[in-house]
């Protein structure tokens, strides 16, 4: 199934291919919890920018591996590149329009992701 999303201004859109019932993740780490993202891991062969590529901005921290895209305008952060998945794309279901209806959220340990990362892994895998 196809999914569109975008930031809150629009500048920035992306398309998404992904299960019509999507399992999704909650996490607790400060960065999630602050923002109230939501997480849908996909492979980067199923996400497709639409626009907005300059008005994409990048935050890093910690390691540097994960790439925090936010737009510049109006600040969400609607996907980033995660560091327990690189060879993906992790989606805020928050920023899909409209917000999909047949979602199960898990619960992720975020806090001691060191511990819980490897439960991820797979998600950005090809079906």
């Amino acid at each position: 199934m196809f999914y569109s999303g975008h930031c809150h201004c629009r500048a920035v859109g992306f398309e998404i291919e992904a299960a019509e019932k999507l399992v999704c993740q909650e996490c607790n780490c400060s960065i999630c919890q602050m923002s109230g993202y939501i997480h849908l891991i996909v492979p980067k062969s199923a996400f497709r920018l639409v626009q907005g590529q300059d008005s994409l901005r990048t935050y890093t921290f910690n390691t540097g591996v994960a790439q925090h895209y936010f737009c510049r305008t109006c600040g969400i952060k609607a996907f980033y590149i995660p560091r327990s998945n690189p060879d993906g794309y992790d989606i805020n279901v928050r920023c899909l329009d409209p917000m999909p209806e047949n979602i199960t959220i898990d619960q992720f340990d975020g806090k001691n992701w060191e511990e819980h990362a490897h439960k991820l892994r797979h998600l950005s895998k090809e079906s």
